[in-house]
């Protein structure tokens, strides 16, 4: 099975974004590694609340640039449970003192954070699935400036899609842009000259006259952006029956999913929802890192 690690390439900028953390945690003296000096240690990992693994990759560069190695005791995407014992061993980090805790708060800061995300979208992709949705839940662009990489890479470990990785990855015409072209026709025309055959169009939708226009003027992707859950069955069906074998698109739903929410909202005649609530103020996963002694 392939391995997500495999996504990041060998001297990627998420290295440096590696190096960057660091430098931000510890900008000056270490007086905490002046105290424990270079004694060689040892230090388990824990997970002290339950969650899905993720970040190894980032978690494992932290390690490896402060001179550390660790052996890690589970995969990535797997189920960490707490439940016998109320913490568990994932890893043993190996190096001198000092350097073990200049990289533990950042190391699990990233373990944290990342396991969070991944928890969160394998709830809601597992929900999604045993209620017979067959289609796409993917995260939104609303992530944290300088931990996008890490947070799209969690929504992944957890099962489900990233949708757009940034405004270069595909063309999404939202109401200003639309509002500012005068039209969703003259706003896709626009687009479609610049962005060639290789770069869909997504555009938000208020309304079934609004999905019709863009699906008419050649949007590859058609969201309807906050319907009610019940006009939005109604609608979405509507433009399955009204378009199937003319024009190609896939129909997007945006706007309020949760996981407390997402039986009300889910038809299989939407191919995509996307939402924020599986990166956006999810519940940590709890880490820590202890000296062996």
């Amino acid at each position: 099975m392939p391995s997500f690690e495999n996504l990041l390439p060998v001297n990627g900028q998420w290295k440096q974004d590696v190096t960057n953390w660091l430098s931000e945690d510890v900008p000056s003296f270490d007086i905490g590694g002046y105290v424990v000096g270079t004694d060689k240690k040892t230090a388990t990992l824990y997970a002290k609340s339950d969650g899905v693994l993720s970040g190894v990759p980032f978690a494992t560069e932290v390690y490896r640039q402060c001179n550390l190695t660790a052996d890690w005791h589970f995969e990535e995407g797997q189920y960490l449970d707490t439940a016998e014992n109320g913490k568990i061993s994932v890893a043993t980090v190996t190096g001198s003192a000092k350097d073990i805790l200049l990289a533990e708060r950042t190391s699990l800061n990233i373990l944290s954070r990342a396991s969070g995300i991944a928890t969160a979208s394998d709830a809601v992709i597992s929900r999604a699935r045993n209620i017979g949705y067959t289609g796409i839940i993917a995260g939104t662009r609303k992530t944290t400036p300088g931990l996008r990489r890490l947070e799209k890479y969690s929504m992944l470990v957890g099962g489900c899609d990233t949708h757009r990785y940034d405004l270069s990855s595909m063309v999404m015409l939202k109401d200003n842009h639309i509002w500012s072209r005068g039209s969703i026709r003259n706003a896709v025309t626009d687009a479609r000259k610049v962005c060639g055959f290789a770069v869909k169009i997504e555009v938000e939708c208020q309304s079934e006259a609004e999905a019709d226009e863009a699906i008419e003027s050649g949007a590859d992707v058609i969201m309807l952006d906050n319907f009610e859950h019940d006009a939005l069955k109604v609608c979405a069906k509507s433009l399955k029956a009204k378009w199937t074998g003319k024009k190609h698109f896939l129909l997007e739903c945006s706007g309020g999913l949760t996981l407390q929410n997402i039986d009300g909202f889910l038809c299989n005649d939407i191919d995509i929802y996307s939402t924020s609530s599986i990166h956006q103020g999810v519940q940590v996963v709890d880490f820590s890192l202890k000296l062996n002694h």
